[in-house]
């Protein structure tokens, strides 16, 4: 906030130059939401507001405008992200907050350094509007719609939102956050009985009971909270094998696609990864690869990163032949996201013309 207002004197004075997309104008038009905010956020505002005052101490703002760009900030804020999407801050930059959200998006938003940049991820047709999204979109409709009202204090109503209530809405949310059938040749997805004793799956019919469900999410709730234990302690190992119980258990409450199973495998990536144990991160990366084919778009930055990962893991463990399909797929997916001219691009161009150049000479090796 101190930065924002200092960027405005110095502007004003003309110490720096304000161009047509950085300039405080743009701030002055961002809604604020003011009316939307319960009364303790709003006195959390007035608390920082009246901080930044007694900081800066300058007779032409108010307390209650501060306040409001500190709700600005709230709602129009992005959170900045290196190339592989991992967060490294938070900035404003009024002419992308003008973007609308869809669950759909057509667009991407990745950054560059300091530098946002929004890539079309399909054809825009002429006077179409270009559209972002403002979360994560692997979840329910009333999980995305949740997130959004809370965060940025509005109801979608993009092509994926509309169809809340409707089966194949229902259904792609009892598979994505529901529960997995008892027989485990069947995939079909469950939904709750009409006298809410349990789950019947919609495909061959089987009924699980509310009990079994609620004992095993319970046990899965236990080890949860034990791996915040563990992790603060810093004893990594048995944070894995925690994790690894939780998986398996997820494994017989949850829907194959369940997005849970995938966010546990995930964790169990990142700390087998840390551990330097690459052939079982490498097992839960593939494990994942088929989830997030289902739940995130053809052109999706994350769904091309879990390529990448997969490749390097591969690669690093002599498939080369896997491996180049795998930064092949990245490749196809990142380009689009993230353009071809960034370090992290190049750099994954080289590793993928590297592999290639190995798999030839391996197939001349065994020709001569």
């Amino acid at each position: 906030m101190l930065k924002l207002y200092l960027r405005r004197k110095l502007q004003n004075d003309n110490v720096i130059p304000s161009t047509t997309t950085d300039n405080y104008s743009l701030v002055e038009a961002l809604v604020a939401h003011m009316s939307d905010i319960d009364e303790k956020q709003l006195l959390l505002y007035a608390q920082i507001a009246n901080l930044v005052n007694l900081i800066l101490q300058w007779p032409e703002i108010s307390i209650n405008e501060i306040a409001e760009n500190f709700s600005k900030l709230a709602c129009n804020a992005h959170t900045i992200c290196n190339s592989e999407l991992r967060p490294l801050g938070t900035g404003l930059y009024p002419v992308i907050s003008i973007i609308n959200h869809s669950c759909l998006p057509n667009a991407v938003l990745v950054f560059e350094g300091r530098l946002a940049v929004v890539r079309a991820v399909q054809h825009v047709p002429k006077g179409a509007e270009v559209l972002i999204s403002y979360i994560e979109t692997a979840g329910s409709t009333m999980t995305r719609q949740k997130a959004l009202k809370e965060q940025y204090l509005f109801t979608c109503t993009c092509p994926r939102c509309i169809k809340l209530g409707q089966f194949d809405d229902i259904q792609e949310s009892a598979i994505l956050e529901g529960y997995r059938c008892k027989d485990d040749g069947c995939s079909g997805f469950l939904l709750r009985d009409s006298d809410d004793k349990g789950f019947t799956c919609q495909q061959c019919g089987l009924v699980r009971s509310k009990e079994e469900i609620k004992k095993i999410a319970s046990e899965v709730n236990i080890l949860s909270k034990k791996t915040l234990a563990l992790t603060s302690c810093g004893n990594h190992q048995e944070v894995v094998s925690t994790y690894k119980m939780i998986e398996k258990l997820q494994k017989k409450l949850y829907h194959p696609f369940s997005v849970n199973l995938m966010q546990t495998r995930e964790k169990l990536i990142k700390i087998l990864m840390e551990l330097e144990d690459w052939k079982e991160a490498l097992a839960y990366c593939q494990l994942t690869i088929p989830v997030y084919q289902r739940v995130y778009p053809q052109f999706h930055p994350l769904l091309g990163l879990q390529y990448y990962t997969c490749g390097k893991l591969e690669w690093f463990l002599g498939d080369t032949e896997n491996a180049i399909k795998s930064m092949t797929e990245a490749v196809e997916i990142l380009r689009i996201t993230h353009g071809t001219n960034s370090p992290f691009m190049k750099e994954l161009i080289l590793k993928l013309e590297e592999a290639q150049a190995e798999a030839s000479y391996k197939l001349s090796s065994k020709d001569e």
